[in-house]
């Protein structure tokens, strides 16, 4: 239906759709990095972490000081020694944002692991409006500016279009982190840990693996994407908000729910999907409409495939 509905304006204007269609997969990129961390700690424990989008806030601001702690201010700073900075400042923000996951896990859901499902999800919800408060109250309520960076020179494309710097670097690091992570579960002893504990938990602590553990690290690796995503959003667009991760999120996981939550390639596509979807709906309908469409789909899949594009990994019963 999108294909019938876009291939008109793609024939009355292609150099403004291949743009859109830039635009969209630098968007779908960063949404695929924080619906990660939902179809993660939702395929181990079955958990809608809906503070998990308010973490990839925080990993944006906690960044804003280290910027300013390396020396990089807008429009002074240039060369490699900025690129190195900022690797080593994402470096820092996502261990910062693992670790408070990981204590949020500890002192919010664990407790409550056994509880009823209705008591973690009203307790995710909680943490998440703890998180906005503390950065309202850090922060304010006016959106920041965060410093822009990086140069962004426009590289030819098709029929005029270009593509940005700031593009390609979004969808770079966004490709290497989700292959990284695929590696890393398949690969890994502690991977092949998550993979037994989301497909039956009792078996998988009977054979030795500590559950506890387990699900830290889950929790630790998904902040740990959503921080990477904090500080990408911010040197991509520029402006960060203390209640960004509300919507951002619930895009996100509408991305992880469309792909398949549990599944981690289908939530990289699924990203790419809302990403191309909101690109095209802001440019070509109104974009008041967009939260409409997507949510749509959230309503659609779940009615019709609840299992989402790539199918849900979730525990056998």
């Amino acid at each position: 239906m999108l294909v019938v509905l876009l291939a008109p304006k793609a024939a009355s204007d292609l150099s403004l759709f291949v743009q859109i269609l830039v635009i969209g997969i630098a968007n779908g990129a960063i949404y695929a990095l924080i619906a990660l961390g939902y179809t993660m700690v939702y395929g181990i424990i079955e958990l809608i972490n809906f503070a998990h989008g308010d973490v990839f806030t925080l990993g944006a601001f906690l960044s804003l000081p280290l910027l300013g702690a390396f020396g990089l201010t807008e429009g002074k700073s240039s060369g490699v020694s900025v690129y190195l900075a900022l690797i080593l400042i994402a470096a820092i923000v996502m261990l910062l944002t693992g670790t408070i996951n990981v204590v949020i896990e500890r002192v919010a859901y664990r407790p409550l692991r056994n509880a009823p499902r209705l008591a973690p999800l009203i307790t995710a919800v909680g943490m998440s409006f703890i998180l906005e408060g503390i950065m309202y109250f850090w922060r304010g309520a006016s959106p920041i500016h965060y410093p822009d960076l990086i140069p962004n020179p426009r590289i030819p494309l098709l029929a005029g279009a270009t593509i940005g710097l700031k593009d390609i670097i979004v969808i770079v690091v966004a490709i290497v982190l989700v292959i990284l992570l695929t590696v890393f579960i398949n690969g890994s002893k502690l991977g092949k840990a998550m993979r037994a504990t989301a497909q039956d938990r009792e078996a998988a602590q009977l054979m030795g693996i500590d559950i506890n553990r387990t699900i830290a690290a889950t929790f630790f690796i998904g902040a740990v994407l959503a921080g990477a995503g904090g500080v990408i959003f911010g040197l991509y667009f520029n402006s960060v908000r203390f209640d960004l991760g509300f919507g951002v999120g619930l895009f996100a996981f509408t991305a992880a729910v469309f792909g398949g939550i549990g599944n981690i390639q289908g939530a990289a596509l699924g990203g790419l999907a809302i990403g191309l979807v909101q690109a095209f709906s802001n440019a070509y309908y109104q974009s008041a409409l967009t939260d409409v469409w997507i949510f749509a789909i959230l309503i659609l899949v779940l009615v019709f495939r609840p299992t989402g594009l790539l199918g849900m990994q979730v525990p056998e019963r």
